[in-house]
């Protein structure tokens, strides 16, 4: 049984001990959950090792080391200085309107072993959001770590591309149809799996030139923890095309690739404004590859044709951004020696 397109979503009751329990009756959305956490009944086989590679991803930001990291800010390039303030700036406000968002969307899954998902995403955006202020209490100082936490509302750039996110947020909050919850979780997909991305590129860069090795560690954990939770809503959304199969007209899912269209020309624009051709190693047209790339990427992994067919390739002068996000890498700091490698298991590719 399919959820009308048309039909109002209700909040699952917390307390149902008329919930159904046979798991083939259990749905994404629209179903009658007991909210009982069975370990051994799960009716999507993936939920088991999403859990627990992400439980593995288990990490403490202040055990990373950004001794380094302090004498090299002030000796930055101007754009770089530039750049790095900006691109935090957005990524602080990202993770802290995830961990308000996800709770949200939670309300209304009624499949409880992807709620298990869903709080442990929530949990890792608060640490996220602690290792950025990790890194902005240790390298500058307290009128330095406030303009820059902020510029996410005095830069009109960054304002307007956070509003593009957070508006599709909001209306879900207004509007609880079906559909709005699916642009919810595609809004979502388009900031975990291009707009995350194209900011951890910048500290790559820097990392390749010898620069601010500490930010660029903790930003290949925060990446780690990315890979699982672009892999958890690419799951969420190729369920719902079976479970909800309604919800994916051509109307509809026009509207979805246009979002996703609207996504890398923001980043795009972004890249072109914050980075250009000022950062040495990144051009503008080097970001652009990169970021249609992306955008390639994520819509292919939900079934579809490609959106750029110059770009399904990964760009060959951007090869090394995998190379330096693998957070499994046993990095060692010189004057400690001490292992910074925290996965108790095998990465996950990015093959999203």
């Amino acid at each position: 049984m399919t959820i009308e397109p048309n039909e109002s979503l209700m909040k699952k009751p917390l307390f149902n001990p008329q919930g159904d329990v046979d798991v083939r009756e259990r749905r994404m959305i629209g179903g009658n959950t007991t909210n009982l956490n069975d370990f051994n009944n799960m009716k999507y086989p993936w939920v088991s090792d999403w859990y627990r590679q992400a439980m593995n991803n288990f990490w403490i930001p202040e055990e990373i080391n950004l001794g380094q990291d302090v004498k090299d800010y002030p000796h930055l390039d101007a754009a770089e200085r530039t750049a790095y303030d900006k691109i935090l700036s957005f990524l602080v406000f990202l993770d802290s309107i995830q961990s308000a968002n996800l709770p949200a969307i939670g309300e209304y899954i009624t499949a409880n072993e992807v709620n298990l998902c869903l709080n442990i995403q929530t949990f890792q955006e608060c640490v996220h959001s602690q290792s950025y202020s990790y890194m902005l209490d240790t390298i500058c100082s307290p009128d330095q770590r406030n303009d820059i936490l902020y510029q996410w509302r005095t830069d009109e750039r960054l304002l307007a591309r956070n509003t593009f996110i957070g508006e599709l947020y909001n209306e879900f909050q207004r509007d609880k149809h079906p559909f709005t919850l699916l642009k919810v979780m595609m809004a979502n997909f388009i900031l975990e799996g291009v707009y995350f991305y194209s900011g951890f590129m910048f500290f790559y860069n820097l990392a390749r030139n010898g620069k601010m090795p500490g930010s660029a560690q903790e930003i290949r954990y925060i990446n780690r923890d990315e890979n699982t939770h672009l892999w958890l809503f690419r799951n969420i959304i190729l369920e719902l095309q079976k479970e909800e199969p309604t919800l994916f007209t051509d109307e509809n899912v026009a509207e979805l690739r246009a979002m996703l269209e609207e996504g890398v020309r923001q980043e795009i624009a972004w890249g072109h404004y914050v980075i250009g051709d000022d950062i040495p190693g990144l051009t503008k047209d080097m970001v652009t590859d990169y970021i249609r790339y992306l955008g390639n990427q994520r819509w292919i992994s939900l079934g579809y044709e490609p959106l750029f067919p110059d770009n399904v390739e990964e760009p060959e002068n951007m090869r090394w951004v995998s190379q330096y996000s693998n957070a499994n890498m046993v990095k060692t700091d010189f004057f400690e020696a001490k292992s910074t490698a925290y996965a108790k298991s095998t990465a996950l590719v990015d093959d999203l």
